[in-house]
């Protein structure tokens, strides 16, 4: 089985990670106004995570960086609200638990940094993904929460921590 692991970013990392982001958001059309490829901390998302309240982390596997996730205070919200963001892998690297163990991570760490509900956007076409949150307890939306600046997003799920 091949070497995997979950760790935070680290500033060398954030290339590597602009890369899988760009090419995961192609691979599902989300590309453009209002898309996370159109996020200004793409291209440093080590500082951008480095921000209080927010912690960001990459998979590799191998030693490569194949996918990542982070977590953040929910724009435009007063309370204890943290969004999942950015959370993609690369096609080779997904059905191998590195999804589970990323959202695990966030999960632990957004409680850790006393965060009572997690908030998250994603697409209809994000099957595995979607089932992968409801597994965990995520409960679907009616309409978005905060203010992401992501309105090419069309599904919301919220959690209790």
């Amino acid at each position: 089985m091949s070497d995997a692991t979950i760790r935070r970013i680290r500033p060398g990392d954030d290339p590597a990670v602009e890369q899988v982001l760009i090419d995961v958001l192609t691979e599902l059309g989300a590309t453009g106004a209002g898309f996370s490829d159109q996020d200004e901390e793409l291209q440093a998302m080590s500082s951008a995570y480095g921000a209080p309240k927010a912690a960001y982390f990459v998979a590799e596997l191998d030693g490569e960086i194949v996918g990542g996730a982070g977590i953040g205070p929910l724009p435009g919200r007063v309370t204890r609200t943290c969004e999942l963001r950015k959370m993609y892998l690369l096609p080779a690297a997904r059905g191998r638990g590195l999804g589970q163990r990323l959202l695990e991570t966030c999960l632990d760490t957004a409680r850790r940094m006393g965060y009572e509900v997690c908030y998250l956007e994603t697409l209809a076409q994000m099957d595995r993904a979607r089932d992968l949150y409801e597994r965990f307890g995520f409960l679907p939306l009616e309409a978005p929460m905060g203010d992401t600046g992501h309105f090419g997003c069309n599904r919301w799920y919220a959690l209790s921590l």
